[in-house]
């Protein structure tokens, strides 16, 4: 058979949250050491920037507008494919330990069987997965982890950031600087959800016998918002030690210059007339945020980096102590990033850029595969890691996958990385089409939601990493925009017909 695949993903986190990526302040030595040893990929990309899209891409290796899960109110369908049943069907035991999130999680009536689980005292098995055991951001006990901690002395989930408000996203403020989404969480880190997604994968690597295969998703709900981090773990990164972010402009001022060159939805966000909607609370206006409220956000996202990392380091010892770490590979991603201060703005939603779009991905190959370590600056995505899961097991790649298997080196021909946005909501009606291609990102907006078609985004990263300065109306870059526009029609495949209902709009 195949090797050992561990698939590990965290939620919400930035390309140089990393070390190995240039990140600054959160020490992450147990992923720099995988990618040391393995594959960092430079141009890894998602396919959407909201988690059941993209997870949804991560389990069945196609594009949204072909599994149908557009946004996060859509569920994917139960007969969709998935990696977890493939690789099953030949053999591989399988799991998935934390957040899943391919069906809607607003869901208090159970509709979906991710959120039936917990309540009912069952544990899978479910798209493919023989076992799951389930946390979302926070103690709520639709989920396993949230039922377990209600059954801990201490009543620590009500330690927790309260999510919601009203039935909507809580916007109400927390910390030291009233930040939103922030709270100082008395929880002991033992019962946190990240070391428990660390302990039910330890546990249920237990459950299997020396030379079995086994494909294991360990999916940590952090960095996502709402921040709120052991407060004994604070003392790590001191928010009052930071600087602001290097993609925030440095003053309200510079934040709407910069803004107003974009399509009026960003500035709109900046000033509270546009709701956000998707992306998070609809109360929370990003002008209003101050430098310090953005360096507590920040701190408290590199304290949650920093446990991940040292969860995920438990692991891999725990790999080794069964004998399987020469017959493992590691897959280290997330599903899409955070703004995290760039542009003066916070969360995600309808707004391509790095912040978002750009994942840590670094794949550490077993080390019987004779795969030198590398970094690879060829642009890839999220559609390639079921094609790249099933060579790992030695198997043929099924025909509904849209991707191709990681490369392990620059030039083997990759050349574009497609990531799209369909809103799912009529009031806030935008649909995005990004392209990234040789060092530059075009992004078309469809005529929808006030605009008429004309309207783009145009960046050359290499020049402006921090995506200051739209080059859409350019006339010198016309020709330029004008072929990546082309290159990205091209490329779209068809969109499923007839389009997947909204079930549980959030």
């Amino acid at each position: 058979m195949g090797r050992k695949i561990l698939f590990v993903t965290t939620d919400q986190q930035r390309y140089d949250a990393l070390g190995c990526n240039g990140g600054t302040v959160a020490r992450t030595p147990v992923a720099d050491a995988l990618a040391a040893s393995g594959v960092n990929y430079r141009r890894a990309m998602n396919q959407n920037v909201v988690c059941m899209p993209a997870r949804a891409t991560m389990l069945t290796g196609q594009y949204p507008r072909t599994h149908g899960v557009y946004a996060n109110g859509v569920p994917l369908p139960s007969d969709a494919p998935s990696v977890a049943a493939y690789l099953n069907e030949h053999g591989y035991r399988t799991a998935l330990l934390g957040k899943a999130h391919f069906e809607p999680a607003f869901d208090l009536e159970g509709r979906w069987a991710e959120n039936r689980m917990a309540r009912d005292d069952t544990y899978g098995p479910h798209r493919g997965f023989e076992h799951m055991e389930l946390a979302m951001h926070g103690p709520i006990p639709l989920w396993h982890y949230g039922k377990w901690l209600q059954s801990r002395p201490g009543h620590h989930e009500r330690s927790f950031y309260a999510l919601f408000d009203g039935g909507a996203l809580n916007s109400s403020g927390g910390g030291e600087t009233g930040a939103c989404q922030l709270k100082i969480n008395p929880v002991p880190r033992e019962l946190y959800h990240t070391d428990w997604v660390a302990d039910r994968t330890i546990a249920w690597l237990d459950t299997l016998g020396a030379d079995e295969d086994w494909f294991c998703w360990m999916s940590f709900p952090d960095p996502h918002h709402p921040w709120d981090p052991p407060a004994a773990e604070l003392g790590r990164v001191p928010w009052r030690d930071l600087d602001l972010p290097a993609g925030h402009p440095g003053s309200p001022d510079a934040c709407r210059r910069i803004l107003e060159q974009k399509p009026g939805h960003w500035l709109a966000y900046y000033d509270g007339s546009h709701s956000n909607l998707e992306g998070g609370p609809t109360g929370f206006v990003p002008a209003q945020m101050t430098d310090d409220q953005v360096r507590e956000v920040n701190a408290f996202t590199h304290v949650e980096n920093e446990l991940i990392d040292e969860a995920l380091g438990r692991v891999l010892a725990h790999v080794d102590s069964r004998g399987w770490g020469a017959d493992t590979d590691v897959i280290f991603t997330t599903d899409h990033g955070e703004l995290q201060g760039d542009f003066g703005l916070l969360f995600k939603g309808p707004y391509h850029c790095d912040a978002l779009m750009r994942l840590p991905l670094i794949w550490r190959p077993s080390p019987t595969a004779g795969v030198a370590p590398a970094e690879v600056g060829d642009p890839v995505g999220q559609l390639d890691l079921v094609p790249t899961f099933c060579r790992i097991a030695g198997l043929p790649v099924p025909d509904w996958v849209q991707g191709a298997p990681l490369p392990t080196r620059d030039g083997t021909g990759r050349e574009r990385v497609i990531t799209e946005w369909d809103s799912q909501f009529d009031t806030e009606d935008l649909h995005l089409r990004s392209l990234y291609r040789d060092g530059w990102l075009v992004t078309e907006y469809d005529a929808t939601g006030g605009y008429d078609g004309t309207e783009g985004e145009l960046y050359h990263l290499v020049e402006d990493p921090h995506q200051w300065h739209n080059l859409w109306s350019d006339p010198s870059r016309r020709a330029v925009r004008d072929d990546l526009l082309a290159d990205l029609h091209d490329h779209l495949p068809a969109a499923r017909q007839p389009r997947l209902a909204v079930e549980a709009p959030v």
